[in-house]
């Protein structure tokens, strides 16, 4: 325990103590959804016997709903606060998850994952405030990064638990799936009862309500998110067709399925911070650019695994191509967060935020309505496709760089005097 306490207060000793319980209500958090989002279509289809057809519209259902609930979600943060907007998502995600059991219609599911959307579109905008909130400017990135970390370790982790839980042999071993992540839901609100997030500053006396009319004046703000979009469609939606692609075209097992997340979740575990710390000074969109790079790559890859090799030498080749992709993942992690925090006036964050995590959503339903169709008709065709609007995307990247404040350009380093704590008032070494 004590090794394993020391590794982790070394991955970043200038955070605060309020992020650190932030990331770690995050992670029993993502631990709890790793142990049902691989099973997701598997207890609708095989357990409860809903076509896969119908299953599949349910859980667009929910992207739909994360989509349309966003403008809200940000207006909410901007009123009540990040921890405050998060804490309802999560309660709203809680009540959809542990009625997930009673399912036995496609309609039942659609309500419950819009239901569910809903509490994501409060999730994200709400905890990237909180979290620029807690953190100083010159941490911000160190913030998002360990964020990335506990993510990623928590759904692999919950993924493999949850793989030797469920079994279609057994219905209620989804109950236990289930009710196990809405646990964690409330886990995660009863953690927040210990943060507490500072208040923004107050508007000038006869300043204009803050509202999205605002936040659309900001050109460069609208283009990132614009490529954002291609980021989630080309890159991170197309990474997911992967396993189909694999095990269809070459024969790759589910246990080699399994291994190959495993080994992008593992390596984003151990190389982010590192990765975090080494972009510091550097141009942030410059990084964005050399993650779509990676995208590309890892896709022509997967190509490759599938064209020229079967079996556990294409898994292989395919562990490979997730690694590459991970790499690009942590470039984003530290970049795109804290740059959309800088670019946002303190009392439009939340807004901010809702429209980014919407852009997160709407690159989600593009990526498998382009993708799913021409994996089915042209497999092969999917990855250099992918691959150039990734090249596509890295190359706006460089063009909106030009278009930025010199000052967000790049990724603050981190100064050795530096104090942790001190955050809108909050003295340094408080608990918050």
């Amino acid at each position: 325990m004590s090794a394993a306490r020391a590794y982790i207060r070394s991955l970043d000793p200038h955070l605060p103590r309020p992020v650190w319980l932030v990331q770690i209500g995050g992670a029993v958090n993502a631990f709890g959804t790793g142990m049902v989002i691989p099973f997701t279509l598997i207890y609708l289809h095989n357990v409860r016997g809903i076509s896969l057809a119908a299953a599949g519209g349910a859980v667009g259902v929910g992207a739909v709903a994360a989509l349309g609930a966003g403008i809200g979600a940000g207006s909410i943060v901007d009123r009540v606060g990040g921890r405050n907007t998060l804490a309802f998502g999560l309660l709203l995600q809680a009540s959809s998850v542990a009625l997930f059991p009673h399912v036995r219609t496609a309609w039942d599911a659609a309500v419950l994952l819009a239901l569910q959307g809903a509490g994501t579109a409060c999730f994200w905008p709400g905890q990237s405030t909180l979290l620029a909130r807690l953190a100083d400017p010159e941490t911000r990135h160190h913030a998002y990064a360990l964020q990335r970390i506990s993510m990623n370790l928590g759904i692999g982790l919950g993924g493999v638990v949850g793989g030797l839980i469920a079994t279609t042999a057994d219905p209620h071993s989804f109950t236990v799936l289930y009710l196990f992540d809405a646990a964690t839901f409330l886990a995660f609100v009863v953690v927040l009862g210990f943060v507490r997030e500072p208040r923004p500053a107050a508007a000038p006396l006869g300043e204009a309500k803050p509202g999205y009319r605002e936040v659309l004046r900001d050109r460069p703000f609208l283009a990132l998110l614009g490529l954002n979009v291609v980021f989630v469609a080309a890159g991170y939606e197309t990474l997911l067709l992967a396993p189909v692609y694999g095990k269809n075209q070459a024969g790759v097992t589910e246990r080699w399925i399994g291994m190959i997340w495993f080994a992008n979740t593992l390596f984003i575990v151990l190389a982010q911070m590192p990765i975090s710390k080494w972009l510091e000074g550097r141009r942030r969109m410059v990084a964005l650019a050399v993650m779509n790079v990676c995208f590309a790559a890892a896709a022509l890859v997967i190509l490759v695994g599938g064209t020229q090799f079967e079996g556990s030498t294409a898994a292989l080749v395919m562990i490979g191509a997730t690694l590459i992709f991970a790499v690009g993942e942590c470039l984003q992690g530290p970049t795109q967060g804290a740059l959309v925090a800088d670019m946002a006036p303190e009392r439009l964050s939340g807004r901010y935020f809702a429209l980014s995590s919407m852009s997160w959503s709407t690159g989600a339903i593009l990526g498998p309505a382009i993708g799913g169709p021409l994996l089915g008709w042209k497999p092969n065709a999917v990855w250099p496709l992918a691959a150039c609007a990734c090249l596509l995307a890295g190359a706006g990247c460089l063009a909106l760089e030009r278009r930025l404040p010199l000052a967000l350009r790049r990724t603050p380093r981190v100064a050795e005097s530096f104090v942790p704590g001190a955050v809108e008032g909050v003295p340094a070494g408080s608990s918050g």
